[in-house]
């Protein structure tokens, strides 16, 4: 059995830490009951282990093992 892994994309607001940027994924969501279309926002710490990408930048990213309290997403 293979398990797919799920990535997620998403652009860096902040990579003011070190080793740590925060990624916000946008997704398009619809209403129960009035089915009107919306975007929900979500932000994820994730490891960058090599302090490579910068605010603005186009990232993907996999969920892992935690690696701190609220980091448990890694650059894919």
């Amino acid at each position: 059995m293979d398990k797919k892994i799920a990535k997620k994309k998403g652009i860096v607001i902040s990579d003011k830490m070190d080793k740590t940027i925060i990624v916000a994924v946008r997704t398009m969501k619809t209403h129960p009951k009035y089915l009107k279309k919306y975007l929900a926002k979500k932000k994820y710490k994730v490891h960058d282990p090599e302090n490579k990408f910068k605010k603005g930048d186009t990232v993907e990213f996999v969920q892992c093992k935690p690696i701190s309290k609220d980091k448990s997403h890694i650059v894919a």
